[in-house]
């Protein structure tokens, strides 16, 4: 029996909205990473550090290790890191900018003059009255 609610309890976590969002998340950010490694191996790295690479008479970055340390792979890493640092930066900074809109349009919308239903329901009545006193005056 305890076994059963242990499962039972087990999925309705696995159902909840977070665990399936944080998954998606950790997902999407893997391939997000391997596309930053490409970006920094394929275009970034023979584009900004081939001279240096060239001054230095190595081939490959990953080959780049005076006295044993292996400094290529750490500035290839350090790329890889600002990539995505600037990358999340422009995503943040997009939905900030969204919500900051949103804000100001809710704002707006509450800072318009609210409808009160007497109001609407006498000025409904009042024109009414008028309508009908122009018919009976003709």
């Amino acid at each position: 029996m305890a076994r059963s609610s242990f499962l039972a309890d087990f999925q309705k976590f696995l159902m909840q909205g977070n665990v399936i969002d944080l998954a998606v998340a950790v997902i999407i950010g893997g391939a997000f990473g391997k596309i930053v490694d490409s970006l920094v191996t394929d275009i970034i790295t023979p584009v900004i550090l081939n001279p240096a690479m060239s001054a230095a008479g190595v081939n490959q970055l990953e080959n780049f290790a005076p006295n044993g340390i292996k400094v290529g792979l750490f500035l290839a890493a350090v790329i890889n890191f600002v990539v995505i640092a600037f990358c999340i930066f422009l995503l943040v900074r997009a939905f900030e900018k969204a919500r900051r809109r949103f804000a100001r349009q809710e704002a707006i919308e509450e800072t318009a003059a609210p409808v009160d239903p007497v109001v609407v329901s006498q000025e409904r009545l009042t024109d009414a009255i008028e309508r009908l006193t122009n018919t009976m005056n003709r």
